[in-house]
Protein backbone atom coordinates (compact mmCIF):
# COMPACT_ATOMS: atom_id res chain seq x y z
CA UNK A 1 0.00 0.00 0.00
CA UNK A 2 1.08 3.79 -0.69
CA UNK A 3 1.76 5.96 2.08
CA UNK A 4 -0.23 8.44 3.32
CA UNK A 5 1.89 11.41 4.89
CA UNK A 6 1.36 13.46 7.71
CA UNK A 7 3.30 16.93 7.53
CA UNK A 8 3.54 18.94 11.11
CA UNK A 9 6.05 20.69 13.03
CA UNK A 10 6.78 18.45 15.88
CA UNK A 11 8.49 20.83 18.54
CA UNK A 12 4.40 22.62 18.75
CA UNK A 13 2.12 20.07 16.87
CA UNK A 14 3.82 16.41 18.04
CA UNK A 15 1.28 14.60 19.97
CA UNK A 16 -1.67 15.70 17.63
CA UNK A 17 0.35 14.47 14.43
CA UNK A 18 0.95 11.10 16.27
CA UNK A 19 -2.82 10.93 17.13
CA UNK A 20 -3.77 11.12 13.68
CA UNK A 21 -1.09 8.71 12.66
CA UNK A 22 -2.52 6.44 15.29
CA UNK A 23 -6.21 6.55 14.27
CA UNK A 24 -5.25 6.14 10.56
CA UNK A 25 -3.55 2.90 11.49
CA UNK A 26 -6.95 1.99 13.33
CA UNK A 27 -8.13 2.19 9.87
CA UNK A 28 -5.38 -0.36 8.45
CA UNK A 29 -3.85 3.14 5.86
CA UNK A 30 -0.16 3.49 6.43
CA UNK A 31 0.63 6.67 7.82
CA UNK A 32 4.50 8.51 7.90
CA UNK A 33 4.93 11.91 9.96
CA UNK A 34 7.09 14.61 8.51
CA UNK A 35 8.81 16.78 10.46
CA UNK A 36 9.02 20.49 9.45
CA UNK A 37 9.65 21.95 12.53
CA UNK A 38 13.01 23.80 12.68
CA UNK A 39 13.60 25.79 16.34
CA UNK A 40 12.13 23.69 18.88
CA UNK A 41 12.52 19.81 19.86
CA UNK A 42 10.07 17.45 18.72
CA UNK A 43 8.06 16.00 20.90
CA UNK A 44 7.66 12.71 19.21
CA UNK A 45 9.70 10.99 16.41
CA UNK A 46 9.35 11.47 13.03
CA UNK A 47 9.64 8.94 10.65
CA UNK A 48 11.08 11.40 8.01
CA UNK A 49 12.99 14.14 10.01
CA UNK A 50 13.35 17.57 9.90
CA UNK A 51 16.96 17.39 8.89
CA UNK A 52 16.11 15.12 5.59
CA UNK A 53 13.45 18.20 4.99
CA UNK A 54 16.01 20.98 4.66
CA UNK A 55 18.25 19.23 2.70
CA UNK A 56 15.48 19.40 0.16
CA UNK A 57 15.48 22.67 0.28
CA UNK A 58 19.19 23.66 0.07
CA UNK A 59 20.08 24.23 3.30
CA UNK A 60 20.56 22.86 6.92
CA UNK A 61 18.78 22.25 10.03
CA UNK A 62 22.27 23.61 12.09
CA UNK A 63 22.23 26.75 9.64
CA UNK A 64 18.81 27.70 10.06
CA UNK A 65 18.78 26.85 13.62
CA UNK A 66 22.42 29.48 14.03
CA UNK A 67 20.00 32.61 12.50
CA UNK A 68 17.18 32.07 14.63
CA UNK A 69 14.88 33.19 11.58
CA UNK A 70 11.36 31.79 12.33
CA UNK A 71 10.12 33.14 8.88
CA UNK A 72 13.27 32.00 7.19
CA UNK A 73 12.66 28.61 8.83
CA UNK A 74 9.44 28.46 7.78
CA UNK A 75 9.82 29.08 4.09
CA UNK A 76 12.82 26.42 4.24
CA UNK A 77 10.44 24.38 5.19
CA UNK A 78 7.47 25.17 2.50
CA UNK A 79 10.24 24.64 -0.13
CA UNK A 80 11.99 21.03 1.45
CA UNK A 81 8.82 19.47 2.18
CA UNK A 82 7.09 19.94 -1.82
CA UNK A 83 10.54 18.73 -2.85
CA UNK A 84 10.46 15.74 -0.59
CA UNK A 85 6.91 15.12 -1.70
CA UNK A 86 7.22 15.71 -5.04
CA UNK A 87 10.22 13.15 -4.98
CA UNK A 88 8.39 10.58 -2.85
CA UNK A 89 5.29 10.40 -5.65
CA UNK A 90 6.98 10.45 -8.80
CA UNK A 91 9.01 6.70 -7.15
CA UNK A 92 4.61 6.13 -6.57
CA UNK A 93 4.83 6.11 -2.63
CA UNK A 94 1.87 8.56 -2.35
CA UNK A 95 -1.71 7.58 -1.23
CA UNK A 96 -2.21 11.34 0.14
CA UNK A 97 -0.94 14.24 2.58
CA UNK A 98 -2.67 15.30 6.05
CA UNK A 99 -1.14 18.96 7.34
CA UNK A 100 -1.54 20.20 10.87
CA UNK A 101 -0.96 23.79 11.30
CA UNK A 102 -1.51 27.28 12.27
CA UNK A 103 -0.39 30.08 10.10
CA UNK A 104 3.10 28.59 9.74
CA UNK A 105 1.80 24.94 9.12
CA UNK A 106 -1.08 25.64 7.07
CA UNK A 107 1.98 27.53 4.34
CA UNK A 108 4.06 24.77 4.72
CA UNK A 109 1.77 21.47 4.24
CA UNK A 110 -0.89 23.61 1.20
CA UNK A 111 2.98 23.89 -0.46
CA UNK A 112 3.29 20.79 -0.67
CA UNK A 113 -0.16 19.66 -1.29
CA UNK A 114 -0.14 22.11 -4.20
CA UNK A 115 2.62 20.70 -5.85
CA UNK A 116 0.44 17.60 -6.35
CA UNK A 117 -1.92 16.22 -9.06
CA UNK A 118 -5.27 16.94 -8.73
CA UNK A 119 -7.24 13.65 -7.19
CA UNK A 120 -4.34 12.78 -4.86
CA UNK A 121 -6.01 13.13 -1.46
CA UNK A 122 -5.50 16.16 0.16
CA UNK A 123 -6.61 17.90 3.92
CA UNK A 124 -5.03 20.55 5.46
CA UNK A 125 -6.56 20.60 9.03
CA UNK A 126 -5.99 24.46 9.93
CA UNK A 127 -7.23 27.32 12.46
CA UNK A 128 -7.17 29.53 9.23
CA UNK A 129 -9.89 27.33 7.80
CA UNK A 130 -13.01 29.47 8.51
CA UNK A 131 -11.34 32.70 6.65
CA UNK A 132 -10.27 33.25 3.38
CA UNK A 133 -8.05 30.23 2.09
CA UNK A 134 -7.28 31.06 -1.59
CA UNK A 135 -3.80 31.81 -0.73
CA UNK A 136 -3.08 28.00 0.69
CA UNK A 137 -5.34 26.33 -1.63
CA UNK A 138 -4.43 27.80 -4.95
CA UNK A 139 -5.87 25.95 -8.16
CA UNK A 140 -5.71 22.24 -6.21
CA UNK A 141 -8.51 20.05 -4.64
CA UNK A 142 -7.53 20.63 -1.30
CA UNK A 143 -9.94 20.40 2.06
CA UNK A 144 -9.38 22.85 4.34
CA UNK A 145 -11.03 21.93 8.09
CA UNK A 146 -11.45 24.15 10.79
CA UNK A 147 -9.62 22.51 13.73
CA UNK A 148 -12.00 25.56 15.31
CA UNK A 149 -9.74 24.91 18.47
CA UNK A 150 -5.44 25.22 18.60
CA UNK A 151 -3.86 22.79 17.36
CA UNK A 152 -2.35 22.00 20.35
CA UNK A 153 -3.52 19.15 22.63
CA UNK A 154 -5.89 16.37 23.05
CA UNK A 155 -9.45 17.40 24.12
CA UNK A 156 -12.74 17.09 23.27
CA UNK A 157 -12.81 19.30 20.62
CA UNK A 158 -9.72 18.46 18.96
CA UNK A 159 -10.31 14.45 19.05
CA UNK A 160 -13.44 14.54 16.99
CA UNK A 161 -12.13 16.69 14.54
CA UNK A 162 -8.52 15.02 13.65
CA UNK A 163 -10.49 11.57 13.93
CA UNK A 164 -12.46 12.92 11.10
CA UNK A 165 -9.46 13.99 9.23
CA UNK A 166 -8.34 10.74 9.70
CA UNK A 167 -10.97 9.32 8.33
CA UNK A 168 -11.63 11.89 5.67
CA UNK A 169 -8.46 10.86 3.96
CA UNK A 170 -8.77 7.06 4.76
CA UNK A 171 -12.01 6.80 3.07
CA UNK A 172 -10.37 8.95 -0.09
CA UNK A 173 -7.55 6.57 0.05
CA UNK A 174 -9.25 2.93 1.02
CA UNK A 175 -12.32 3.44 -1.94
CA UNK A 176 -11.71 2.98 -5.60
CA UNK A 177 -10.94 6.11 -7.56
CA UNK A 178 -13.76 8.11 -9.72
CA UNK A 179 -14.07 5.80 -12.82
CA UNK A 180 -12.46 7.40 -15.79
CA UNK A 181 -15.42 7.92 -17.58
CA UNK A 182 -15.47 9.74 -20.93
CA UNK A 183 -11.65 9.72 -21.12
CA UNK A 184 -11.56 9.21 -24.86
CA UNK A 185 -13.46 12.29 -25.88
CA UNK A 186 -11.92 16.20 -26.80
CA UNK A 187 -11.68 18.02 -23.29
CA UNK A 188 -13.02 21.35 -23.65
CA UNK A 189 -12.60 23.87 -21.25
CA UNK A 190 -15.44 27.31 -20.93
CA UNK A 191 -15.59 30.21 -18.98
CA UNK A 192 -19.00 30.84 -17.08
CA UNK A 193 -20.38 33.74 -14.82
CA UNK A 194 -23.80 34.40 -13.41
CA UNK A 195 -24.41 36.76 -15.72
CA UNK A 196 -22.94 34.54 -18.86
CA UNK A 197 -24.47 30.76 -17.63
CA UNK A 198 -27.53 31.05 -20.37
CA UNK A 199 -24.58 31.49 -22.92
CA UNK A 200 -22.65 28.83 -21.42
CA UNK A 201 -25.35 26.29 -20.21
CA UNK A 202 -26.79 25.95 -24.38
CA UNK A 203 -22.84 26.17 -26.04
CA UNK A 204 -22.30 23.30 -23.07
CA UNK A 205 -24.95 21.26 -24.70
CA UNK A 206 -23.44 21.50 -28.33
CA UNK A 207 -19.98 20.90 -27.71
CA UNK A 208 -21.63 17.84 -25.75
CA UNK A 209 -23.68 16.45 -28.44
CA UNK A 210 -20.40 17.32 -30.39
CA UNK A 211 -19.01 14.49 -28.94
CA UNK A 212 -16.57 16.59 -26.27
CA UNK A 213 -16.60 16.92 -22.61
CA UNK A 214 -16.98 19.85 -20.90
CA UNK A 215 -15.37 21.61 -17.73
CA UNK A 216 -17.03 24.53 -16.77
CA UNK A 217 -14.53 26.81 -14.51
CA UNK A 218 -16.03 29.80 -12.34
CA UNK A 219 -13.99 32.96 -13.33
CA UNK A 220 -13.76 33.94 -10.11
CA UNK A 221 -9.76 34.63 -10.03
CA UNK A 222 -9.52 30.33 -8.76
CA UNK A 223 -11.08 29.11 -11.52
CA UNK A 224 -9.44 30.94 -14.12
CA UNK A 225 -6.48 30.14 -12.57
CA UNK A 226 -7.24 26.18 -12.99
CA UNK A 227 -7.95 26.51 -16.58
CA UNK A 228 -4.76 27.59 -17.03
CA UNK A 229 -3.11 25.56 -14.97
CA UNK A 230 -5.07 22.24 -16.95
CA UNK A 231 -4.75 23.61 -20.38
CA UNK A 232 -0.52 24.11 -19.42
CA UNK A 233 -0.52 20.43 -18.12
CA UNK A 234 -1.76 19.48 -21.57
CA UNK A 235 -5.13 18.17 -20.43
CA UNK A 236 -7.25 20.74 -22.72
CA UNK A 237 -7.75 19.93 -26.19
CA UNK A 238 -10.05 23.05 -26.94
CA UNK A 239 -11.04 26.30 -24.96
CA UNK A 240 -14.25 28.11 -25.27
CA UNK A 241 -13.06 31.46 -23.28
CA UNK A 242 -16.61 33.27 -23.25
CA UNK A 243 -16.05 35.03 -20.29
CA UNK A 244 -12.94 37.12 -19.63
CA UNK A 245 -14.36 38.73 -16.49
CA UNK A 246 -11.46 38.31 -14.88
CA UNK A 247 -9.28 40.59 -16.81
CA UNK A 248 -11.68 43.55 -15.80
CA UNK A 249 -10.93 42.73 -12.31
CA UNK A 250 -6.89 42.22 -12.70
CA UNK A 251 -6.79 45.93 -14.22
CA UNK A 252 -9.17 47.21 -12.10
CA UNK A 253 -7.86 45.80 -8.49
CA UNK A 254 -11.24 44.16 -8.07
CA UNK A 255 -11.27 40.73 -5.81
CA UNK A 256 -11.53 38.17 -8.63
CA UNK A 257 -8.52 38.84 -10.51
CA UNK A 258 -6.90 35.26 -11.90
CA UNK A 259 -3.52 37.29 -12.52
CA UNK A 260 -1.52 38.83 -15.00
CA UNK A 261 -1.05 35.37 -16.90
CA UNK A 262 -5.00 34.90 -16.79
CA UNK A 263 -5.58 34.36 -21.18
CA UNK A 264 -1.84 33.18 -22.32
CA UNK A 265 -1.65 29.40 -21.86
CA UNK A 266 -3.50 28.18 -24.52
CA UNK A 267 -1.92 30.49 -26.84
CA UNK A 268 1.43 29.74 -25.25
CA UNK A 269 0.09 25.45 -25.67
CA UNK A 270 -1.03 25.73 -29.11
CA UNK A 271 -4.38 24.65 -27.58
CA UNK A 272 -7.58 25.86 -30.14
CA UNK A 273 -9.38 28.59 -28.30
CA UNK A 274 -12.63 30.80 -29.13
CA UNK A 275 -12.40 34.29 -27.19
CA UNK A 276 -15.38 36.28 -25.81
CA UNK A 277 -15.90 39.13 -23.33
CA UNK A 278 -18.10 38.21 -20.88
CA UNK A 279 -18.61 39.81 -18.07
CA UNK A 280 -15.77 42.23 -18.71
CA UNK A 281 -18.33 45.08 -18.47
CA UNK A 282 -18.04 44.69 -14.34
CA UNK A 283 -15.50 44.66 -11.40
CA UNK A 284 -15.94 42.32 -8.36
CA UNK A 285 -15.35 43.61 -4.96
CA UNK A 286 -17.10 42.03 -2.01
CA UNK A 287 -19.55 44.40 0.64
CA UNK A 288 -19.94 47.83 -0.57
CA UNK A 289 -17.46 48.72 2.70
CA UNK A 290 -14.55 47.18 0.57
CA UNK A 291 -14.77 49.19 -2.39
CA UNK A 292 -11.97 51.60 -2.39
CA UNK A 293 -12.33 54.86 -1.84
CA UNK A 294 -11.43 56.05 -5.07
CA UNK A 295 -14.09 54.35 -7.07
CA UNK A 296 -16.39 56.78 -5.28
CA UNK A 297 -18.97 57.89 -7.66
CA UNK A 298 -18.74 55.34 -10.07
CA UNK A 299 -21.41 53.24 -11.07
CA UNK A 300 -22.00 50.29 -8.75
CA UNK A 301 -24.98 46.90 -8.62
CA UNK A 302 -25.39 45.22 -5.64
CA UNK A 303 -25.49 41.90 -6.77
CA UNK A 304 -25.80 39.99 -3.58
CA UNK A 305 -25.36 41.44 0.30
CA UNK A 306 -21.74 40.20 0.19
CA UNK A 307 -20.86 41.07 -3.83
CA UNK A 308 -20.89 44.65 -5.32
CA UNK A 309 -20.25 45.15 -8.72
CA UNK A 310 -18.51 47.55 -10.69
CA UNK A 311 -19.23 49.07 -14.23
CA UNK A 312 -16.08 49.47 -16.29
CA UNK A 313 -15.88 52.53 -17.96
CA UNK A 314 -14.55 53.26 -22.07
CA UNK A 315 -11.36 54.08 -20.29
CA UNK A 316 -11.12 50.62 -18.76
CA UNK A 317 -12.77 48.55 -21.35
CA UNK A 318 -10.22 50.02 -23.72
CA UNK A 319 -7.39 48.53 -21.90
CA UNK A 320 -9.24 45.64 -21.34
CA UNK A 321 -9.59 45.38 -24.88
CA UNK A 322 -5.65 45.91 -25.79
CA UNK A 323 -4.78 43.39 -23.41
CA UNK A 324 -7.04 40.57 -24.33
CA UNK A 325 -6.29 41.18 -28.24
CA UNK A 326 -2.86 41.49 -27.99
CA UNK A 327 -2.67 38.06 -25.73
CA UNK A 328 -4.81 36.46 -28.28
CA UNK A 329 -3.22 37.48 -31.07
CA UNK A 330 0.41 35.88 -29.71
CA UNK A 331 -0.97 32.62 -29.25
CA UNK A 332 0.42 29.98 -31.60
CA UNK A 333 -2.98 27.45 -32.05
CA UNK A 334 -6.00 28.42 -33.90
CA UNK A 335 -7.92 31.60 -32.21
CA UNK A 336 -11.27 33.33 -32.87
CA UNK A 337 -12.69 36.21 -31.25
CA UNK A 338 -16.30 36.60 -31.11
CA UNK A 339 -18.29 40.16 -29.86
CA UNK A 340 -21.51 40.73 -29.10
CA UNK A 341 -22.35 43.75 -30.05
CA UNK A 342 -25.93 43.86 -27.50
CA UNK A 343 -24.37 43.23 -24.51
CA UNK A 344 -21.17 41.19 -22.75
CA UNK A 345 -23.22 40.43 -19.37
CA UNK A 346 -26.90 39.75 -18.09
CA UNK A 347 -26.99 43.40 -17.33
CA UNK A 348 -25.08 44.98 -19.88
CA UNK A 349 -28.16 45.00 -22.14
CA UNK A 350 -30.93 47.41 -23.28
CA UNK A 351 -32.41 48.91 -20.15
CA UNK A 352 -30.50 47.14 -17.64
CA UNK A 353 -27.96 48.87 -15.25
CA UNK A 354 -24.84 48.37 -17.04
CA UNK A 355 -26.07 49.07 -20.72
CA UNK A 356 -22.94 51.43 -21.98
CA UNK A 357 -22.87 51.39 -26.15
CA UNK A 358 -20.09 53.57 -25.43
CA UNK A 359 -18.26 51.34 -23.44
CA UNK A 360 -18.81 48.27 -25.50
CA UNK A 361 -17.44 50.26 -28.79
CA UNK A 362 -14.68 50.87 -26.87
CA UNK A 363 -13.81 47.60 -25.97
CA UNK A 364 -14.11 46.12 -29.33
CA UNK A 365 -12.31 49.08 -31.38
CA UNK A 366 -9.42 47.90 -29.29
CA UNK A 367 -9.37 44.44 -29.79
CA UNK A 368 -9.76 45.24 -33.48
CA UNK A 369 -6.73 47.80 -33.06
CA UNK A 370 -4.32 45.10 -31.36
CA UNK A 371 -5.66 41.63 -32.74
CA UNK A 372 -4.62 42.19 -36.11
CA UNK A 373 -4.72 38.99 -38.48
CA UNK A 374 -6.84 37.31 -35.98
CA UNK A 375 -10.57 36.44 -36.72
CA UNK A 376 -12.90 38.38 -35.22
CA UNK A 377 -16.74 37.70 -35.49
CA UNK A 378 -18.84 40.59 -34.50
CA UNK A 379 -22.42 39.79 -33.84
CA UNK A 380 -25.69 41.63 -33.66
CA UNK A 381 -26.47 39.70 -30.65
CA UNK A 382 -26.52 39.76 -26.83
CA UNK A 383 -24.09 37.34 -25.09
CA UNK A 384 -26.60 35.22 -23.98
CA UNK A 385 -29.00 34.85 -27.27
CA UNK A 386 -28.99 31.21 -28.23
CA UNK A 387 -27.48 32.76 -31.75
CA UNK A 388 -24.26 33.66 -30.46
CA UNK A 389 -23.39 30.33 -28.13
CA UNK A 390 -24.15 28.71 -31.10
CA UNK A 391 -21.53 30.80 -33.09
CA UNK A 392 -19.22 30.17 -30.77
CA UNK A 393 -19.66 26.56 -29.78
CA UNK A 394 -19.81 25.70 -34.12
CA UNK A 395 -16.61 27.86 -34.24
CA UNK A 396 -14.69 26.06 -31.48
CA UNK A 397 -15.47 23.33 -33.19
CA UNK A 398 -14.56 23.76 -36.56
CA UNK A 399 -11.04 24.99 -34.57
CA UNK A 400 -10.72 21.71 -33.41
CA UNK A 401 -11.82 20.03 -36.31
CA UNK A 402 -13.74 17.79 -34.11
CA UNK A 403 -16.66 17.71 -36.38
CA UNK A 404 -14.09 16.22 -39.41
CA UNK A 405 -13.03 13.90 -37.08
CA UNK A 406 -16.39 12.46 -35.58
Amino acid sequence: MKTVYILATLDTKGAEAAFVRDQLALLKVSAQIVDTGCLGAPAVLADIGREEVFQYAGTTLSLLRQKGDRGEAVKAAARGVTALIQDLYARGDVAGVLGLGGSAGTIIGTSAMRALPIGVPKVMVSTLASGTVRQFVGDKDILMMNSIVDILGINRISRPILTNAARALAGMVLLPAAPAVGADKPLVAVTMFGVTTTCVMRAKESLEKAGCEVLVFHATGNGGQAMETLISEGLIAGVLDLTTTELADELCGGFLTAGPDRLTAAGKAGVPQVVSVGAVDMVNFYAPESVPAAFKGRKFYQHNPVVTLMRTTPEENARIGADLGAKVAAAKGPKAILLPKKGVSAIDAAGQPFDDPEARISLFSAIRRQAKGVDILELDQHINDPEFADAASRKLLDLMKVGKRL
